[in-house]
């Protein structure tokens, strides 16, 4: 049986047992900033599991996409070494919120594995927690089940918890004995053993309790269900392989890899090591970048970073000495993409993503060998070999060029030098440390109590802003500004109003919150921003300015019209300039994320060089032309299979009912949106382009406005032309040539000021060397000069110093306001009085300081005002110092 038909098989079985079968969420956690990375199937539910959240089902099945590597669950260093780690892998669950519990899972896992998938019972064993009797005797009324294959442990192996605090409870496991061939020898094998032998196929964790921060666990009013069973680890044992990489769900890889390389899979292990981590790098690298992840120094784009030259080094090993990754990266796509359809979306923007990384690595990997040449030419410069390189330059070599420690270790031993791994790991378990800490996470807010017993009522908000811009509604819900629920608010108090229908548009999908205003019959809230809690709860955020409102009051509901208006010109010019640059730059053009105000938009997007003048020019022209031609903006439900299939855009990491409206600009761009537009593209009046940055490896940012601000902008922009007309006494369309002129004017008479300085200081010369003192057998010169640039400071100081024989002098004058010095010492009283040590005490007296070379150093200060007694305070200074 194929990995693909244990994996339809799951959600087939389960839906027949009244489970809504829900799509994989993203890679990307979207409530839970705590996480990396989606790393379970609960992930997805863990608000409706903490009761923040409430699902439209109470049984759900899931085959959920996972990775762990970085932070706490981090399995990359084991890859290819063993048979069951994974960067990536598939997590199949099923779940019950507040449904069934214990006696219902136990069922319905030792169904599935026995008569859908055919596993001998003979072979399976049940873990279950020392004390959980309940679940024990459940399992001992499981028909099949042979008897004395029950098996207490203990806390660690088979109690669960969601954290330090929160649900908890305890689980129970199946187990396969897949025979003594695979285990460790020992006599004591048995469940629990860290070997293959007794091989964990499915964990059953029942949720029953809360644990408090003082440890005290209290019984769930729902108790609830959450299982897992790793899709490769399954399908393994299916195909009787002992090793998930032997499954059908990596062989095309592997086989893909040996014939790129010209090796043979199972021949050397390590070649097979090597084929293993590119296979699996491969699928989590092609996942990750169709979840919006992209290579970057820090977060989760560092994580990725990782994963891709880890897999590209291990490919050198094998001899894969040009590009090779996107080759297997796209063999991903291909075999994966009838289970996960965004695959196909995002297979451009894969295939450049994974090439421009192999590109900079390959640079890089040659770059670091040369630096590792350099350091050991260092290090046994003297003839005696050190005893080892250090950790922390291995570290630096690995964290800032990509470059493997393997390596590092490869060309220690061909020198017969020794490697500090023990410094290398500490400073790599501090990166782990730090990976973790340095990504950013989501802006999920903590919930306020009373936010949360508001969703705990299982209230929602039907959103009316499509049809217009005001209602009535009834205050359903009031939380105070200290954050609990409360029966009225008063003058001058924060607040946060709940009311089952609104107008007003909650901050989602990148559109800001609308404003605007709530009246009751003995109150006004002005509302300053809206948001939206858990894809239900339309919260009005605001203050009371007048009387007070109460739970329970008729209000009328009022957003600011103006504000609204604008704001849906820009996100429909988003969704234009999407479109448009798709049109013109290509499909790998992906929406990173968007800020749609009313003040301007911003569209973040995929894409890796910087876009040229005439790219820009080009994508705002056919925005232009999309809005004169006055299309018709549409909006329609649909389910969200059929508007997938028919063209409309989904974004990354946005999470979509499975009804979904669509937004339809003519037959030019068509999006799943839940945002507000206008009626037809003519109302926007005109677009333009403000700025375009790079934001992150790999992503760019475009600034625009539109409507009235687009035309202010303009406005402006004739108003500084009309200016610099004036300015330069001709036509603006002769102004480059003007410009050029009198930038050449000024290079010219900048260059004759400068000669004219320098001429300046230096024609009393002969005079300033013949003022000098003697300040214990030393000659010392002090002068103020004007001066133009530091270049004529250091001009003079050199005609000083070559003029002056033995001495020393400081030179200082006054540049843009501020004091400016130079100290020169001849060579042969650098012994005695060095110029660093000159020019710092003598900047201070100007609020400074400075340094520099023994013969010559430079300092500065505000204080330009002091420069003549710091001049005249020189010879004090070089005698204080001779005397130190």
């Amino acid at each position: 049986m194929t990995g693909n038909e244990i994996r339809t098989r799951f959600l087939q079985y389960f839906a027949a047992k009244g489970h809504a079968v829900i799509d994989s969420s993203s890679l990307v956690p979207r409530d839970d900033p705590t996480l990396l990375f989606t790393n379970a199937g609960m992930v997805q539910f863990k608000r409706v599991f903490m009761g923040e959240d409430k699902r439209e089902y109470v049984r759900a099945a899931t085959s959920q996409r996972c990775v762990r590597a970085g932070g706490k669950h981090n399995d990359l260093e084991n890859v290819g070494h063993t048979a069951r780690h994974h960067t990536f892998f598939e997590m199949l669950g099923n779940f019950s919120f507040g449904d069934y519990f214990k006696k219902e899972a136990i069922e319905y896992a030792w169904e599935f594995l026995t008569r859908e998938l055919g596993l001998d019972a003979d072979k399976l064993w049940v873990s279950v927690f020392r004390e959980d009797d309940e679940a024990f005797a459940l399992w001992e009324q499981i028909e099949g089940l042979p008897k004395g294959r029950i098996i207490r442990l203990g806390e660690k192996d088979n109690f669960w918890a969601m954290g330090d605090t929160g649900p908890c409870g305890p689980c129970s496991e199946i187990h396969i004995d897949q025979g003594p061939e695979a285990g460790c020898g020992r006599a004591d094998c048995a469940v629990g053993c860290d070997c293959d032998r007794y091989l964990e196929l499915w964990n059953l964790v029942f949720m029953q309790f809360y644990r408090d921060e003082s440890g005290q666990m209290t019984p769930l009013p729902k108790p609830s269900i959450d299982t897992g069973m790793g899709l490769e680890r399954i399908a393994s044992v299916m195909q009787g392989k002992h090793n998930n990489f032997d499954s059908d769900l990596f062989s095309p890889l592997i086989q893909r890899i040996a014939s790129l390389s010209g090796k043979e899979y199972g021949r050397a292990e390590k070649d097979n090591i090597a084929m293993r981590v590119i296979a699996d790098h491969a699928r989590a690298t092609t996942f990750l970048v169709a979840d919006g992840v992209l290579p970057s120094n820090e977060g989760r784009g560092y994580v990725l970073r990782r994963i891709m030259r880890r897999a590209i080094r291990f490919g050198r090993s094998l001899g894969l000495a040009g590009q090779f990754f996107d080759n297997i990266c796209l063999l991903v796509a291909d075999l994966m993409e009838e289970s996960y359809q965004h695959l196909k979306d995002s297979r451009e923007l894969l295939g450049k993503v994974v090439s421009n990384e192999e590109s900079r690595f390959g640079e890089t990997l040659d770059h670091g060998l040369a630096i590792l040449s350099d350091e050991i030419q260092r290090l046994t410069a003297g003839g005696d070999s050190p005893a080892l390189i250090s950790g922390e330059f291995i570290f630096k070599l690995y964290d800032t060029f990509g470059f493997p420690v393997d390596i590092v270790r490869d060309v220690a031993l061909e020198r017969g030098l020794a490697i500090d791994e023990a410094g290398f790991q500490s400073a790599m378990e501090a990166q782990r440390e730090q990976s973790k800490r340095s990504w950013k996470g989501s802006d999920v807010d903590h919930l306020e109590a009373g936010v949360v017993e508001l969703l705990q009522q299982d209230v929602d908000c039907e959103f009316v802003g499509y049809k217009g811009k005001n209602t009535a509604s009834t205050v359903a819900g009031i939380v105070s500004g200290a954050g609990y629920l409360a029966e009225k608010a008063a003058t001058g108090e924060t607040v946060k109003i709940f009311c089952p229908q609104t107008t007003f548009y909650g901050e989602s999908g990148g559109q800001v919150g609308d404003t605007g205003f709530i009246a009751g019959p003995n109150g006004l809230v002005e509302v300053c921003n809206t948001r939206k809690i858990a894809d239900r709860l339309i919260l009005h955020e605001g203050k009371v300015t007048e009387g007070y409102i109460a739970r329970g009051d008729k209000v009328e509901l009022s957003v600011t019209s103006g504000r609204r208006n604008d704001i849906a010109l820009n996100h429909t010019a988003t969704h234009l300039l999407h479109a448009a640059m798709k049109e013109i730059l290509g499909d790998h053009i992906k929406q990173a994320g968007s800020l749609v105000q009313e003040e301007r938009l911003r569209f973040d997007f995929t894409h890796f060089t910087p876009l040229t003048a005439e790219e820009m020019n080009r994508i705002e022209q056919r925005v232009n032309e999309c809005i004169r031609e006055n299309m018709e903006v549409s909006t329609a439900l649909q389910s969200r299979d059929q508007a997938v299939a028919e063209g409309a855009t989904a974004l990354f990491g946005e999470k979509y009912s499975d009804e979904v409206r669509v937004v339809s600009i003519g037959s030019f761009s068509k999006e799943l949106c839940g945002g507000t537009h206008v009626h037809a593209t003519g109302d926007i009046g005109f677009f333009k382009i403000l700025s375009e940055t790079g934001i992150a490896a790999g992503v760019r940012r475009i600034e625009a406005v539109t409507g009235a601000k687009a035309v202010a902008w303009a406005q402006e922009l004739a108003g500084q032309a009309a200016r610099v007309s004036e300015y330069i006494s001709a036509p603006l369309s002769m102004a480059p040539e003007k410009i050029t002129v009198l930038l050449r004017q000024q290079k010219e008479l900048e260059k004759k000021v400068a000669e004219l300085t320098s001429k300046l200081a230096l024609a009393d010369l002969d005079q300033v060397l013949r003022n000098a003192v003697d300040v214990e057998g030393i000659k010392v010169i002090s002068v103020e000069l004007p001066l133009d640039s530091p270049k004529t400071l250091r001009e003079i100081g050199d005609r000083v110093r070559d003029k002056m024989g033995s001495g020393a002098a400081v030179l200082g004058g006054v540049l843009n306001g501020k004091a400016a010095l130079l100290a020169v010492v001849s060579k042969d009283l650098t012994g005695r009085i060095k110029a660093g040590d000159i020019v710092s005490a003598t900047a201070k007296l100007v609020g400074g300081k400075g340094g520099g070379r023994p013969d010559m150093a430079q300092a500065g200060g505000p204080m330009a005002d002091k420069l003549p007694d710091a001049i005249k305070s020189v010879p004090e200074v070089v005698r204080n110092l001779l005397s130190a």
